[in-house]
């Protein structure tokens, strides 16, 4: 593996990815590690602009969009990551995962069309590991409940996000070897101590 790896942080609304890769990059940056932060949708200039659209709470895309807006917003990140594969750690909140749980398990599309753009637009990229964060309803709801402002997909019924938790485990079960599953229902302290160790083995 390699010493500047691509780390991914997967995971449903509430499951505490986003807490524990901002942990991550402040322990890089103690370490005066190089390392690239970005989330998808978002990161770089054009894909902020297509999360605005995705996640609008106003927006009233049918499926099929979302998914072309979800891979518009990857397309973009491309020649980022690419810039800088090799010479920075990558951190990555949300990736090519999310797409397959959320477009496919979650709303039903295609998982060989998802698949086959994925491929073409990352070609060389692979993924180094992924931490899968998992919750479980009562502790997802009390999550969302305290944030101030929730989008377009922190409003789904939970069988969606059950659907799309359920499909995340589908795909770690298939190379458990690049995940690591972390029960956010958990201590946090104890998960950050968990993923933190795991990242320096990485490193």
């Amino acid at each position: 593996m390699s010493k500047k790896p691509i780390i991914v942080f997967e995971g449903i609304e509430g499951s505490g990815k986003s807490l524990h890769i901002n942990n991550v990059a402040k322990f890089l940056k103690k370490k005066n590690k190089k390392f690239l932060k970005i989330r998808e949708p978002g990161g770089s200039k054009n894909s902020e602009i297509v999360r605005k659209l995705i996640l609008n709470k106003k927006s009233t895309f049918n499926r099929n969009t979302d998914l072309l807006l979800y891979l518009s917003a990857r397309s973009e990140n491309i020649e980022l990551i690419k810039k800088n594969l090799g010479k920075k750690i990558i951190l990555i909140d949300r990736f090519k995962d999310s797409t397959i749980a959320y477009q496919h398990y979650g709303m039903g599309i295609k998982k060989k069309l998802i698949e086959e753009i994925n491929n073409y637009l990352l070609r060389d990229i692979e993924i180094d590991f992924t931490f899968l964060n998992i919750v479980n309803k009562v502790n997802m709801q009390k999550r969302l409940s305290k944030r101030k402002n929730l989008n377009r997909y922190d409003k789904f019924n939970f069988n969606f996000y059950k659907k799309v938790q359920e499909g995340f485990l589908k795909i770690q079960k298939k190379n458990p070897k690049k995940y690591l599953k972390v029960d956010s229902n958990k201590s946090i302290l104890d998960n950050k101590r968990i993923i933190l160790k795991k990242v320096e083995n990485l490193l």
